[in-house]
């Protein structure tokens, strides 16, 4: 008997793209289906691997290695993965392509200026670091994606959105569509 193991959306974007609020809708489209998913975000990962985060290259390895691995054990016992992180090194996400079968990218292109105006409003962090772009431009945060260090745009995700220009809905949508195609999964 061959066992089918779970797949993995990873969605990724500089922080404020919509990547968080995505993954949920995305989380409630496969539902609809009767495909269960499991989100992972990167915040929760570092809440209990490095609660006091200092966001240093190594740091960023140990946490992201710690989140491809985790995303890695939960498809091997046929749990569904919806990854919510900004992933900013294209080694993180290539590390995820590498360990797990079924994989998919999904990119959230939103333009940096945009990224910064919905952290300033957003009311709902999911676990997220709050006015980081604030304490960026203040001096006071030399690690954010986008301003402290760079955010390396994946070269070939299996799908990419301006989720500037769609509403959450619309992108998650757009995400549903293309895990159906990609995954073979019938409607």
């Amino acid at each position: 008997m061959k066992v089918k193991k779970g797949l993995c959306v990873w969605i990724t974007g500089l922080p404020g793209s919509g990547k968080s609020t995505i993954a949920n809708l995305l989380q409630e489209e496969l539902k609809s289906l009767n495909i269960h998913a499991q989100i992972i975000s990167v915040d929760m990962i570092r809440q209990y691997a490095t609660p006091q985060p200092t966001y240093s290259k190594k740091e960023r390895a140990t946490v992201y290695g710690a989140l491809v691995f985790t995303a890695k054990m939960l498809t091997e016992n046929n749990v569904n993965v919806i990854i919510d992180a900004t992933g900013n090194r294209r080694q993180f996400r290539k590390q995820a392509r590498q360990a797990i079968p079924h994989f998919m990218e999904a990119y959230l292109k939103c333009p940096l200026e945009v990224c910064m105006q919905r952290e300033e409003k957003r009311k709902n962090t999911h676990l997220a670091p709050t006015d980081i772009y604030e304490k960026a431009m203040e001096g006071k945060a030399s690690t954010v994606p986008g301003i402290g260090v760079p955010y390396e745009e994946p070269l070939n995700p299996e799908i990419k959105i301006d989720s500037s220009k769609l509403s959450a809905e619309k992108c998650a949508k757009k995400i549903f569509a293309a895990v159906l195609k990609h995954f073979n999964l019938k409607p």
